[in-house]
């Protein structure tokens, strides 16, 4: 049975549970709920957490040295429950370890860290991975957070940290088409709407920025995060959705040319044997 866990300081309530180390609520001192809240009559998620795929693979399977295995879009640390290590005031840390099941779809002994840390209003969320086998390891982590946009997204924008022509990759199904549509040319500020999100998420492969804002049209209310180290960023939401999800992912879907090998997947780190990896993102909340 899931659990939750509360982190605090004086800006910030931040409620995490152990399915999947997600984060469930983000609420503002001044009384902002930043995060979506999960309707299941919309999409159920709120902040779910991409290990050891993002998005899909071709056919939903993968070769690993030789042997077929099959994987579902996402992967499978966002059913996982986690092991809290620690909750302090302002700080967690929570851990999935491989286990029997995980070794059927996903080869490799590894343990999964989380760790959640409030300075001021901002949340920084740190992805350790830790490589348990005695080769080297593959795997692709990304973010998921869906952010609360209560009077619809066309009342915010995505400002990005640099000048930015945007060029969407196509998604066929869960695939990656080579073929974009550039939805910006040369600016910074991206008006948000919903005819971009009537068939699935933008797929920014080259982005200049490591940091984008969600700033609303009305109010002072912004989110900002900061993703150094990660290739690839997606925004996403329901045509309904009244929320926008700003995805840093440090891995990206299959093309409709993928060949299988997990080895060779576009975006895929290699962990040597032994080694820790680290991906950090960090959540800036203004109200």
């Amino acid at each position: 049975m899931a659990e939750q866990v509360t982190i605090k300081n004086e800006f910030l309530t931040v409620d995490i549970s152990t399915l999947g180390a997600e984060i469930q609520r983000v609420k503002g001192a001044g009384g902002t709920e930043f995060l979506w809240n999960g309707d299941e009559a919309v999409w159920s998620g709120r902040a779910p957490i991409l290990f050891p795929i993002c998005g899909g693979l071709k056919e939903d399977k993968y070769v690993l040295e030789g042997r077929e295995y099959t994987m579902f879009k996402h992967g499978f640390i966002k059913n996982k429950t986690f092991t809290v290590v620690t909750a302090e005031d302002a700080k967690a840390e929570l851990v999935f370890c491989a286990d029997e099941e995980t070794k059927k779809e996903y080869p490799y002994s590894f343990a999964f860290r989380v760790i959640f840390e409030l300075t001021g209003n901002s949340l920084a969320v740190s992805y350790k991975v830790e490589n348990e086998n005695g080769k080297t390891m593959y795997f692709s982590v990304g973010a998921h957070e869906a952010y609360a946009c209560p009077d619809g997204i066309e009342n915010y924008s995505v400002v990005f940290e640099k000048n930015e022509t945007l060029d969407s990759y196509i998604l066929d199904g869960n695939l990656l088409e080579k073929n974009f549509i550039r939805v910006m040319e040369n600016g910074t500020e991206f008006p948000l709407k919903y005819d971009y999100f009537q068939v699935d998420a933008l797929v920014f492969k080259s982005l200049q920025s490591r940091k984008v804002t969600l700033v609303h049209k009305n109010s002072a209310k912004k989110v900002t995060v900061s993703f150094p180290g990660h290739d690839f960023f997606l925004l996403w939401t329901k045509p309904t959705g009244r929320y926008i999800c700003l995805e840093p992912w440090c891995g990206i879907p299959d093309g409709v040319d993928a060949d299988f090998d997990f080895a060779n997947k576009e975006g895929i780190i290699p962990l040597p044997a032994g080694e820790t990896y680290t991906a950090v993102h960090t959540i800036t909340f203004e109200e």
